[in-house]
């Protein structure tokens, strides 16, 4: 048995530094792609913000499902923990992509109406 828990907790820690790894590298691509849109012409804008705080935002509930998932104790604790993550990114996902759009029609709109005189 005391086999079991070693084998047991050398998989956690191996599990857990491998989602330290991918964090890392995940935050790092974000802040590459976040420096990226700084240059575009629309980089001070509502829009700009808000995908940037969504992409952000994504992220951390990812690797929060990863950790959760990490820890399930059966496969009926994953399947719970799985049903309760999608069933969240579909109603997270929906609501960004209106917001987005909605604001991308603002943008678009105060853009053509050019600057105030």
């Amino acid at each position: 048995m005391e086999k079991s828990n070693k084998a047991s907790e050398d998989t956690n820690a191996r599990v857990a530094q491998t989602m330290e790894q991918a964090r890392g590298a995940m935050e790092s691509y974000l802040q590459f792609l976040l420096k990226g849109m700084l240059a575009l012409p629309w980089a001070d804008t509502d829009l700009n913000k808000k995908v940037k705080s969504y992409a952000e935002q994504n992220v951390a509930n990812a690797f929060g499902f990863a950790e959760k998932l990490a820890k399930a104790k059966d496969f009926q604790d994953l399947v719970r923990i799985q049903t309760q993550f999608t069933q969240m990114q579909l109603k997270s996902l929906s609501e960004q992509a209106k917001d987005l759009g909605e604001t991308a029609a603002k943008t678009t709109t105060d853009a053509l109406k050019g600057p105030a005189p």
